[in-house]
């Protein structure tokens, strides 16, 4: 219990600290959001007119900075930062409700795919120490782990996309076929379209879990309840997946935990190649085009995403490993 509470406090301060600085960040920033949206239109702006896109955009400076901090607070619990500039008029709940099921249904997907593969492989491959599977798999992910997400997503569109046209390129689904319906032929859209940028993302992730789980297996072997079984004479099976794969795979579940909180942040630079319409793809939208309401959002929502996917990967180890309760 005294764990937990330390672990709570630590959430509540930690978001404090992150609503603050992203309450900060923007207004000191230079340059008028609100000017520079009304040049992009070519358009004149009077008095009245722009305190109006003010208080719907979410950017009234004019009260004081306290009474903006108290009614930030207000727009945090009701998830209501205003109008989005880069997609004006529609807010910015709506636009990031539109791109979340995308990144979900990418990242997280692969995430867990990559989680699990990377998982199996890593204790087979230290299970069979020395041979042509351990021999193979950590040399190659070394190499494809270090390769930037965005250089193979160029490589992957330029091989399969424009060489090899097996499948679509950029965007989550057929743009020409005009508005999504729930149907099969949406769903094979979908699908084909996210197969690229999937492939990248599992590709280049997961070399971290097999090796994480190899190296730490191979220590795991080495103790005296693996060899006290073994010596019992128990299935060689048994032995991998409840003796030492079991405790082998905690450093992974925490990882795996922690990495389902950068899951909301998508993966920015895969989105961006693919053009995929995710959060990470609308993060760089916002940035450029400098959608304060909309980046304060995203931050928001990655931030708090990332701290309870820290309490959940600190959970996991509290549960699954005895010796963090003797030291709560």
């Amino acid at each position: 219990m005294p764990r937990l509470i330390r672990r709570l406090e630590f959430f509540v301060v930690t978001f404090w600290a992150a609503v603050s600085i992203n309450f900060l960040l923007p207004r000191m920033m230079p340059g008028d959001p609100i000017q520079q949206m009304m040049a992009r239109m070519k358009g004149q702006i009077t008095g009245s007119r722009r305190h109006s896109l003010e208080v719907m955009l979410g950017l009234n400076t004019h009260e004081p900075l306290w009474k903006q901090y108290i009614s930030y607070w207000g727009q945090v619990f009701r998830f209501d930062f205003g109008s989005s500039i880069t997609y004006f008029p529609d807010s910015v709940t709506s636009v990031i409700s539109i791109a979340i099921p995308w990144t979900l249904g990418l990242v997280g997907v692969t995430t867990v795919l990559a989680f699990v593969l990377g998982t199996l492989l890593g204790a087979v491959a230290a299970w069979r120490r020395g041979g042509v599977l351990d021999s193979v798999l950590p040399p190659v992910f070394i190499v494809v782990g270090a390769l930037p997400f965005f250089w193979v997503g160029l490589l992957f569109l330029y091989v399969f996309g424009v060489l090899l046209p097996w499948a679509p390129i950029g965007f989550g689904y057929d743009i020409t076929a005009g508005q999504l319906s729930l149907n099969w032929q949406t769903i094979s859209q979908i699908v084909s379209h996210a197969l690229l940028p999937a492939t990248v993302i599992v590709l280049t992730s997961i070399g971290g879990w097999i090796l994480t789980m190899r190296n730490t297996m191979i220590g795991v072997l080495s103790e005296d309840y693996v060899k006290m079984a073994r010596a019992k004479g128990l299935p060689s099976g048994r032995i991998m997946l409840q003796y030492a794969s079991r405790n082998a795979i905690l450093p992974n579940l925490t990882g795996f935990a922690m990495s389902l909180g950068f899951v909301i942040s998508g993966a920015l630079l895969v989105e961006l190649v693919f053009t995929y319409p995710g959060v990470g793809y609308l993060l760089v939208q916002a940035v450029t085009g400098q959608d304060y309401p909309l980046m304060q959002a995203l931050f928001l929502l990655i931030t708090a995403a990332t701290l309870v996917s820290v309490l959940i990967a600190d959970a996991v180890t509290y549960v699954l490993d005895p010796r963090t309760r003797g030291r709560a």
